[in-house]
């Protein structure tokens, strides 16, 4: 009966090509090996303000990320260039390139400016490929999205992120932390100070570091696509009609 279901449902999707067609599992989804080192984080942060508060924000993520286990590493944006300024083999350019490489999640931290993501935070993803050559340095990585304000609460800057994280075909996380008036939630020891905002603060790094830990086994699998399937392993034209024939009802 299974059989005569999935070919029955084949039969009525006359343009899938059924040799490249993938049908999910629980079983598919079980990891062929669970790593044991701790997951891998980069943070970016968007301001070169000497007393920057997204930077100030993102070291508390960090801290919090470390405390649960994780490695970490914190891009310092300053001497990046602007993008397409110089060529991709500058050093700054390269440094990024190679940490979110390394990377299995990432955190994401801009202030507001004009209702929207810093020019500082957006170069470093602009600077960020799709692709490099058969590697895709975001792909499949987790991402938590952050932004500090001047002024009173907004989500103008978390609502880019998520476009960007989309866009750069990453799995961002159900929770944010958008922090108001960020230059009176920090000490002068440059801590952030109890409140609501550190508290979801903490919520959100719990999730990605759980996030990550579910998703860094299984990326392979949670983003391999039916159409670059197609593209990367096409097959000849009597591959095609064999595997269109074995989908055959019997008598048509």
């Amino acid at each position: 009966m299974e059989l005569l279901n999935k070919e029955t449902t084949m039969h009525d999707l006359p343009n899938i090509s059924a040799a490249h067609l993938d049908t999910p599992t629980l079983d598919k989804l079980a990891p062929p090996a669970v790593a044991t080192h701790p997951p891998r984080i980069l943070l970016l942060y968007g301001s070169l303000r000497e007393r920057s508060f997204s930077r100030l924000l993102t070291l508390e993520a960090e801290r919090l990320l470390q405390h649960f286990g994780a490695e970490t590493r914190v891009f310092d944006p300053d001497g990046l260039p602007m993008v397409d300024s110089v060529s991709p083999d500058h050093p700054k350019v390269q440094e990024l390139r190679a940490l979110s490489l390394w990377s299995e999640g990432q955190v994401w931290c801009s202030p507001e400016r004009h209702g929207a993501v810093t020019g500082v935070f957006k170069s470093q993803i602009d600077w960020l490929p799709l692709e490099m050559g058969s590697v895709r340095p975001t792909q499949g990585r987790t991402l938590a999205v952050m932004q500090v304000s001047g002024g009173s609460q907004s989500f103008n800057a978390v609502n880019g992120l998520r476009v960007l994280g989309r866009w750069m075909r990453m799995v961002t996380i159900p929770n944010q932390s958008s922090v108001a008036k960020a230059y009176q939630e920090f000490d002068d020891n440059d801590r952030m100070k109890p409140s609501p905002y550190y508290d979801r603060l903490v919520d959100v790094m719990e999730e990605l570091y759980k996030f990550t830990l579910v998703v860094r086994d299984r990326s392979d699998y949670l983003t391999s696509r039916y159409s670059e399937r197609k593209e990367s392993m096409p097959l000849d034209a009597r591959a095609l009609a064999a595997a269109a024939m074995e989908h055959e009802t019997p008598g048509k």
